[in-house]
């Protein structure tokens, strides 16, 4: 696991390290006979605090001469970074007392009753260092202290020069639109990319800059007239809506424009506002308040009305769900949730005019997404995964294309034959003809030509609306995709008989059309990436817009690619600062406790502004970002950096060999090779004992550090020269060396193993083991297989979610092991197969320890309160929440927001409950150094017990 580092020594003048310890260690120091260090016990993010679990870190002591651990503190809060001092007392920082962190002091014999050094109130203590004189030095909110034995802390005078400017500004390429949109004709289309948008035509790379701010700009709409955009903005801190217009007559298009204005749509922010739409005839935008309602703006008259009140949608990030106006502006079409659950979306349909009753045209259990408006506004087409395959874990699923047809006279054109359709189509011309020509005759007679002119234009204008069958539209739902796929975007065309999508079934996403009369189905691009569909407004180009933009004849099939080309100037300190505003509303917005768990988030805003200015680098600010997220004393948060590898960056390849730490002598001893490694072949000799001596020709000293030497081999030829010291043979091989990815693939699934070979030796070959890796649809795989299969005719099994680091398969899990065996399939007398024959029947025991995440808390919680079985080993923390891990506007930083808690029937959330096993058992540093599992052990001999006294067992 990522998570568990071991602690090594090497020399200050370089040279090969040398392993001391395996136990996950974090911090440690050194005083003769003993090594101080703080144990990890699970991934929690270092910077979050307040909190009391058992994943909260203790301070040991290794004895060096002894090989023992031994454990200090037992204080349930944070106790970390010891350092020891002249007088041989311990120092180190700690929360308790139910403050923030301070430097304690004790003696080994008495950690559990320190004294307070510091009693800094508010914020953390952090950096906590030892000088050879005693002095202690630490940071304390950006400035650096030291104090000295019985001396209050002093502030430290630093005088910087720095040479990078906050305010600079850097010129970048503009890359990695997030999202597209074009002109209803396709010769202008608009884009955003680092918060800011930009627009290109169909025809060439020229590419304008439209915004210009810190802050992020998005969700564009186009005027139907071509020279005005309308998008969302969060400049002011708060989501509103802009206009930009091409502000000179004579200039055409945005590309090209050399003056546009940009004003704010309303000009108040009484309210959030994002993902605006113009309307058909471009005289209002509709858009979303606060998140969860949708409105409508009148441009003429500057009012708004509301056309829902946000109690059929659950969300709360600041995209908000997908509407769409229909082609006669008089309804839109939207998603929903309408039966609380959340996120299973359905499809309905709203009134533009007057809001008010929102019409399920779905219903659905499985998820329905992303409508759109067709056939002139008389069908609807939607994504849904209810004929899919679907992983177990909630996550993942193949999707179709469906059409709701809205009326009969439609659906009845769909049923059509092709031969019914074309003459239908026929006739259709042939009458149109005829009316034309009796139009023109009527033309004479001059006192009913201004009657019939009225007339025809009401006939007209009532032909455009859109007629819905409310009745019936549940049974005019059909699917019109050929196979279920991973989907990337769908789009039908004018005339209904094609449609276009993109579409994953091998290694990327390639662009379909299938004839929905006839099904006829072929590929018309290769490789086009996930893209985004549009449609001229005639029907004639498709747009496929994407990390590739192609514009696709729809007559031809022939695509012609497009380009855009622009840089932009960055202001970095401005951006920063951007998004430090951006984490601070979404925590307001999306937390999943109303209370913020006590924390004021106004007064914490305040206390990090004044660093941003001095924040020059990425690592500091995410740093900083997760230093404030850590106040909320809660699970899934914190930021991260993720910088851009460099292409010449080093990567350590890996032999697939354990080596001997005590051997001292030159070459490498190999101690074990590890099973389907690079040396685990039917021609290598390689075995434990033997000693590498060279790599590539190079000889391996004592001491020396040998990594180097396989730097960027991965995948290449090395010829490693081996000695056998049992046989005294010498020779050569050529292997290929693995990543340390390929490598810890391996050591889990030796891991796995050994845990189903102690099982079985344990048992006496009575119980099979499982371990759920994740709680995702591979895992649940894996276990269901093993269970039903190879372990079926075992008595129990035992279930094993230790260092699980979630998803979603609580329910899952509940279901296949909670069966209950109620018939036996028998032939001709013969036993055959239990019943059910699809979920465990049998007893189970669950293994659980500190390091169990997420999910992995909510699964054995769901196990206990359904009296599944029992669980043995190390309490849980309480760390059940759904999270949103948001990418942020620099793309290389993230953050993490929880913003979905469980809440039981006695009204707490699972959030910072801890789960406490049946059977409390610790894998102490002293057994797990000697190869035991007491954990273990004690759930095969729990379970057993349990399996031998249940007489009434069938």
């Amino acid at each position: 696991s990522g998570w568990i580092k071991e602690l090594y020594s090497v020399s200050t003048k370089g040279g090969r390290a040398t392993q001391i310890f395996t136990v996950p260690v974090m911090n440690a120091s050194t005083t003769g006979n003993y090594i101080y260090y703080e144990k990890a016990t699970g991934s929690e993010n270092n910077w979050r605090k307040h909190h009391t679990s058992s994943v909260a870190r203790n301070i040991f002591r290794y004895d060096i001469s002894k090989n023992t651990h031994e454990q200090l503190t037992t204080n349930k809060g944070e106790d970390r970074n010891p350092v020891v001092g002249k007088d041989g007392k311990i120092y180190f920082l700690s929360e308790r007392d139910g403050g923030s962190f301070n430097i304690y002091s004790a003696t080994p014999d008495k950690m559990d009753a320190p004294e307070a050094i510091t009693k800094f109130t508010k914020h953390p203590i952090r950096f906590l260092s030892i000088a050879d004189n005693g002095t202690l030095c630490f940071g304390y909110m950006g400035e650096i202290y030291t104090c000295k034995p019985g001396n209050k802390p002093t502030k430290v005078n630093v005088t910087m020069r720095s040479e990078i400017d906050p305010d600079s500004i850097h010129r970048i390429a503009v890359t990695r639109p997030s999202e597209y949109e074009i002109t209803t004709d396709g010769k202008q289309i608009f884009f955003a990319s680092r918060g800011d948008i930009f627009a290109f035509t169909d025809e060439y790379a020229t590419t304008k800059q439209i915004t210009k701010t810190a802050a992020t700009e998005r969700g564009i709409s186009i005027h139907p007239d071509g020279r005005t955009i309308v998008y969302a903005s969060e400049r002011t801190g708060k989501w509103n809506l802009y206009t930009a217009t091409i502000a000179r007559d004579n200039e055409v298009n945005f590309a090209n424009a050399t003056l546009i204005d940009e004003k704010p749509l309303i000009d108040n922010e009484k309210e959030e506002r994002f993902s605006p739409s113009y309307s058909p005839d471009g005289k209002e935008i509709a858009f979303i308040a606060d998140r969860t309602k949708l409105m409508v703006y009148n441009i003429a008259t500057k009012k708004v009305r509301q056309i829902t009140d946000g109690s059929k949608y659950y969300n709360t990030d600041d995209y908000g769900f997908y509407y769409q106006w229909s082609p006669d502006g008089k309804w839109f079409v939207m998603e929903v949730i309408s039966h609380v659950r959340n996120p299973y979306s359905d499809i309905a349909i709203v009134s533009a005019e007057k809001g008010g009753e929102i019409y399920n045209i779905t219903n659905s259990a499985y998820i329905d997404c992303e409508p759109r408006w067709a056939l002139d506004g008389n069908a609807i087409t939607f994504v849904s995964n209810r004929l899919g395959m679907r992983a177990h874990a909630s996550w993942g699923s193949q999707n179709d294309v469906f059409i709701a047809y809205l009326n009969q006279d439609t659906y009845d054109k769909y049923n059509l034959s092709k031969e019914e359709y074309e003459l239908k189509k026929a006739e259709e011309k042939r009458m149109k003809e005829l009316n034309s020509k009796n139009e023109k005759a009527d033309k004479d007679k001059k006192d009913d030509k201004k009657d019939d002119k009225k007339d025809n234009k009401k006939d007209e204008e009532k032909n455009k609306d859109i007629v819905i069958d409310l009745e019936h539209l549940e049974d005019h739902i059909v699917r019109i995709t050929p196979m279920s796929s991973n989907l990337s975007s769908a789009i039908l065309s004018k005339d209904g008989e094609k449609l276009y999508f993109t579409a994953a079934f091998e290694d990327d996403y390639d662009l379909w059309q299938v004839n929905v009369r006839e099904h006829d189905t072929k590929i018309i691009s290769k490789k086009i990436g996930p893209s985004n569909l549009y449609l001229t407004k005639d029907g004639k180009t498709l747009y496929a817009l994407g990390r590739s933009c192609k514009k696709i004849n729809t007559a031809s099939n022939s695509a012609t690619p497009l380009s855009y080309k622009a840089t932009m100037f960055l202001n970095v300190a401005a951006e920063r600062e951007a998004m430090f505003n951006h984490m601070f509303v979404q925590q307001e917005k999306r937390f999943y406790n109303s209370n913020y768990h006590g924390v004021d988030l106004k007064q914490l805003r305040k206390d990090y502004l004044p660093f941003l200015p001095y924040i020059n680098n990425n690592f500091d600010y995410s740093e900083m970002l997760s230093e404030i997220l850590g106040e909320l004393n809660v699970s899934h948060t914190g930021s991260g950096y993720r910088p851009m590898t460099p292409a010449n960056a080093d990567i350590t390849a890996d032999f697939g060999l354990f080596y001997d730490q005590k051997y001292k002598g030159d070459g490498l001893k190999v101690a074990e090779v590890i099973q389907y490694g690079p040396f685990d072949t039917e021609h290598s000799k390689v075995e434990k004992g033997c000693i590498i001596e060279k790599i590539d020709g190079i000889e391996i000293k004592a001491g020396e550090d040998f990594y180097p030497l396989l730097n960027r081999k991965a995948g290449q030829k090395v010829l490693v020269s081996v000695y056998n010291p049992e046989t005294k043979a010498r020779w050569d091989e050529v292997v290929k060396p693995v990543t340390q990815g390929v490598i810890s693939e391996l050591l889990y699934h030796r891991w796995i193993k050994s845990r189903a070979e102690a099982t079985k030796q344990l048992s006496g070959g009575r119980l099979g083991y499982v371990h759920i890796r994740s709680m995702a649809d591979g895992s649940y795989r894996e276990v269901y297989s093993d269970i039903l299969g190879r372990y079926n005719e075992c008595e129990g099994i035992v279930i094993d979610t230790r260092y699980n680091g979630g998803g979603r398969l609580h329910e899952d899990i509940e279901i296949l092991f909670s069966g209950e065996k109620y018939l036996e399939q028998t032939t001709q007398g013969r036993k055959n197969c239990d019943m059910p024959s699809r979920r465990y029947n049998k007893k189970s025991i669950m293994l659980v320890v500190e390091s169990n995440y997420s999910n992995a808390h909510g699964t054995p919680w769901v196990y206990r309160y359904k009296k599944m079985g029992s669980i043995v080993g190390m309490p849980v923390p309480g760390t059940m929440t759904s999270v949103n891990w948001e990418t942020m506007q620099d793309p290389t930083l993230y953050f993490g927001i929880p913003i979905i808690g469980y809440l039981t029937k006695e009204g707490y959330y699972l959030e910072n409950t801890q789960l406490e096993p049946d059977i409390l058992i610790d894998n102490d540093p002293n057994s797990v150094v000697n190869g035991e599992d007491k954990q273990l052990e004690a759930a095969v001999k729990e379970l057993l017990r349990q399996i031998d006294e249940d007489k009434d067992n069938w």
